[in-house]
């Protein structure tokens, strides 16, 4: 007599039943859509001049950080994030419950803290007026940096923040690695729920791009859009991203925990996926893109395709290449509304393709370039895509509740 293996069970449907977001267009959903449907952009052009960034809309902090005292020892990007998790856990009616709170899992993708430019900038002009004896660097590191800003530089106190001013207290990870980092998050979410480990779980990301410190080290890798603004498809050879400050943040529960609380969702999140390509030779991404579009399951034509396309080159005409092989999907390209968010260019993306899927209608082009065609009917299934800078690859599926 041959015994049997046990079946599996069905993976677990997951639901995104909450969306955060608080960006250079505005805070909170209905901001967001309006300036995207008026086709409506914030961009600087001027403070830090000859880089172009999209500064983050001003709110008021004390609607989702109430404490004074919470707000003052957190860093920007800190706060941003903080605001927009509140934002999604509103939007998802679990804001103060407890309950849900205390068991709800945390997948951060973040970067790293801000440096103190006063003390840098001491050390570079002491250094080049020959004014740095032996230990000097020690020295002053030692006796300049506050310890409070030695921990605000970790990763993992967005995560903390989160916990604290909105009592998140489930598991906690922060993953670091900048766009690709925001895939992994949604990945690993997504597994945890579908397979039975988690019930509900916050995703997302914050950056904050107004930072001299960032523009600098992206600079020396050629990296920044320069002078004037254009759209990322009117960018061309020798451009780059223009950094974006943004928080976006995604409640993701499974379809029962979700119905037994009666929660309404936007969309629900399919798959997603992710991969590392070489970019060795020409060609290397397009390649990866499709393994990652082959993966992600049954697509039907006429979907619609978000992307968090960089400007960078080679990556961004490797991507159009691949956009070019799916005509059937209407494109739209994230980096030209919002800027270049590093690790939460991913979660917003997510969160537009849930808001337009909600909305039955997808946003209006970007420019003119012939790359974002006009989408009349309403959107099913949209596929986000992400591929870095300079490194990582993923994809996402988002459909529409049948």
């Amino acid at each position: 007599m041959t015994e049997t293996a046990p079946s599996r069970p069905e993976p677990a449907e997951v639901w995104i039943t909450g969306i955060g977001l608080a960006t250079s267009l505005g805070e909170g959903l209905d901001a967001n859509w309006d300036a995207l449907n008026a086709r409506r952009i914030n961009v600087d052009e001027k403070g830090f001049a000859p880089y172009v960034v999209h500064p983050w809309a001003k709110v008021s902090l004390d609607a989702q950080i109430p404490k004074k005292g919470d707000q003052r020892q957190m860093e920007a990007w800190q706060r941003i994030g903080t605001y927009a998790a509140g934002l999604a856990l509103d939007s998802a009616g679990v804001k103060g419950n407890k309950e849900i709170l205390g068991r709800m899992d945390m997948i951060i993708a973040a970067g790293g803290g801000e440096r103190d430019l006063g003390v840098d900038t001491g050390i570079l002009n002491a250094q080049a007026k020959g004014n740095a004896a032996p230990g000097f660097l020690n020295e002053r590191l030692m006796s300049d940096l506050r310890p409070t800003l030695f921990l605000a530089q970790l990763s993992n106190l967005l995560a903390g923040n989160i916990a604290i001013v909105h009592g998140v207290s489930g598991t906690s990870r922060t993953f670091m690695g900048e766009e690709v980092a925001g895939a992994d998050a949604a990945r690993i979410a997504l597994a945890r729920i579908a397979a039975g480990q988690s019930d509900i779980a916050l995703i997302g990301g914050s950056h904050n791009g107004e930072r001299k410190d960032l523009l600098v080290l992206y600079e020396f890798g050629d990296f920044n859009l320069k002078d004037k603004f254009a759209p990322v498809w009117a960018r061309g050879p020798g451009s780059g991203f223009a950094l974006g400050s943004a928080g976006a943040f995604l409640v993701i529960e499974s379809k029962a925990h979700a119905t037994s609380r009666g929660a309404k969702p936007y969309a629900r999140l399919t798959n997603v996926v992710a991969d590392l390509s070489k970019r060795a030779r020409t060609g290397d991404v397009r390649t990866t893109l499709e393994k990652l579009w082959s993966a992600l399951g049954r697509l039907d034509g006429g979907g619609a395709i978000i992307t968090g396309a960089t400007g960078v080159e080679p990556v961004t005409s490797e991507e159009r290449a691949f956009l070019a092989g799916h005509p059937d999907f209407a494109v739209r390209a994230t980096g030209t509304s919002f800027g270049h968010t590093m690790e939460t260019q991913f979660p917003l993306g997510i969160g537009l393709a849930a808001l337009s899927i909600s909305r039955g209608a997808l946003f209006p082009p970007g420019d003119s370039s012939g790359a974002e065609i006009e989408m009349s009917k309403p959107p099913t299934q949209i596929v986000v895509v992400g591929a870095g800078h300079w490194r990582g690859e993923g994809m996402a599926l988002v459909e529409a509740i049948k």
